[in-house]
């Protein structure tokens, strides 16, 4: 038996494995195993409470294996730069990241661990190309074989727009907008309940970063304000912090508002036109000086997506994206063919073969 590993770091990290463990979990040659790592929720502003047995026992509930230790698997497949590599022993380590996007963490992470072994999967030539550029591979290697994230919605069984919705209590006949701010940096405390008065015309789904929840590196009133707030607007809802997954939340969408989040990417991936909130370039940096992105807000995706930079330019940005544009078509295929590849719902099943390989062959694990 080949012994794989999956470590979730934190629960939404979820959304970019749960399509290779689908995968992985056909074959009987695979031991597969999980195990949960740093989810936590701070209370009170001083004290975390970790969250992993609740995790574990979620997990146990699904029938999935919770492992007793973390060493002597063939594989490791890990959804984000590990803190402590030696902890797994020698193995494959197999890094897909859990959100791609143009925040600039990952080159970060990598250039801290540059003796660290991983293989890196990633999802185009645009992040190939990033992670060169920032001079962040060290001893790692870089296979592009898609986004197995989003596998699920190229595949033959999409899931169902209309029970979707309805299960939401949202009107199927009605577009649909999708606000997925991230927690840093994020536009909510500019945006607060526009949001809501902005979008009567349409189904409002909200999906807050798993942060705005847990107190810990975003502050909790990021959630409370929308609890509060949906009450009074039956348009909307706001989706549990439990309800990891966001990708059903892209297929349901007509469009999309963010400012950085990853699922601007994911977006661009299923031909919709999303908007980006721009917000001031001040303060938009890590404590040591470096720019928390890659790239300006303003010019990401510039001609596929739309703009814009107040709360009262919501209602007719997503009625300007609910337009078809032959002109903004064009870039975002344009883009598309940079950012991702194979967009087939194959991401996984070529993910599966690299790592294969990789075994195969011999000589890629990581040492301790």
């Amino acid at each position: 038996m080949i012994r794989l590993l999956f470590e979730i770091g934190h629960l939404y990290h979820r959304a970019a494995i749960d399509p290779l463990y689908h995968v992985f979990r056909q074959d009987p040659r695979y031991d597969i195993a999980f195990v949960c790592s740093h989810d936590a929720e701070r209370r009170f502003g001083l004290f975390s409470r970790s969250l992993r047995r609740n995790l574990e026992a979620r997990f146990r509930a699904e029938g999935l294996t919770i492992a007793d230790d973390t060493r002597g698997f063939d594989i490791v497949i890990v959804g984000d730069t590990v803190r402590d590599p030696k902890r797994y022993g020698t193995t494959l380590l197999c890094f897909v990241n859990h959100g791609t996007g143009i925040k600039n963490i990952l080159h970060r992470n990598l250039r801290q661990q540059p003796r660290t072994r991983y293989q890196i999967f990633v999802e185009g030539d645009y992040r190939v190309d990033k992670i060169r550029q920032a001079n962040a591979l060290g001893a790692s290697t870089v296979h592009k074989v898609g986004l197995p994230k989003l596998d699920p919605l190229f595949g033959p069984q999409k899931p169902s727009r209309s029970d979707i919705l309805s299960c939401l209590g949202l009107d199927p006949g009605k577009p649909t907008v999708l606000f997925a701010p991230t927690y840093k940096p994020t536009c909510i405390d500019v945006v607060r309940e526009r949001i809501l008065t902005e979008t009567q015309r349409y189904n409002l789904i909200i999906k807050l970063h798993q942060y705005s929840w847990r107190g810990k590196y975003a502050p909790h009133w990021h959630h409370r304000l929308y609890q509060r707030a949906v009450k009074a607007f039956p348009h909307a809802v706001l989706l549990s912090v439990d309800d990891y997954n966001i990708v059903p939340y892209l297929h349901v969408a007509d469009t999309l508002i963010s400012e950085a989040s990853s699922t601007l990417f994911d977006f661009l991936a299923l031909d919709k036109t999303g908007i980006i909130f721009v917000l001031p370039d001040a303060g938009m940096h890590h404590h040591d000086g470096e720019p928390l992105l890659g790239e300006t807000m303003q010019d990401f995706l510039a001609g596929a997506f739309l703009h814009i930079t107040r709360p009262d330019e919501i209602g007719d940005a997503v009625a300007d994206a609910l337009r078809d544009d032959a002109e903004r078509r064009q870039h975002s295929q344009a883009y598309r063919n940079y950012l991702f590849h194979g967009l087939d719902g194959h991401a996984s099943q070529r993910t599966k073969a690299v790592i294969e390989r990789l075994l195969d062959e011999g000589g890629h694990a990581n040492l301790p």
